[in-house]
């Protein structure tokens, strides 16, 4: 059964859509952006900053799942400029010490409110 996980710690939803949701088994997270929970947008950060924040965004959704980073099985990220990969993956890769994830990072043609990253991630929160 589906079940709608959200946390103030993160941006708020600001259309049709959840932050994230589970069937208890899998998490699925929107895509995250480089937006602070109290609305501050970082578009115009380097894409180092922008990468931290939309990954902050993405421990603030797995912790009010009871999850970690550990946790994560795939993450797909969005670039605006494929050129900012070397940058975003410094920094990517500090949240992931040991055994990282599946990932995918592709240039898309636009992100929403003109930022250069996006992260959207899947999650195993079961309880085994």
């Amino acid at each position: 059964m589906k079940r709608v996980i959200s946390t103030d710690d993160a941006p708020a939803a600001v259309g049709a859509y959840s932050q994230s949701t589970t069937n208890g088994e899998l998490l699925f997270s929107a895509g995250q952006i480089p937006l602070t929970p109290d609305g501050e947008l970082l578009d115009d950060a380097p894409i180092a900053e922008q990468t931290r924040q939309s990954l902050d965004n993405v421990g603030a959704i797995l912790d009010a799942a009871g999850a970690g980073f550990e946790d994560i099985l795939k993450v797909t990220v969005f670039l605006a400029d494929i050129d900012d990969f070397e940058e975003m993956n410094e920094t990517y890769a500090s949240y992931f010490e040991s055994e990282p994830p599946a990932r995918s990072a592709v240039q898309a043609g636009a992100l929403p409110k003109g930022v250069g990253v996006e992260v959207e991630v899947v999650a195993d929160v079961s309880d085994e």
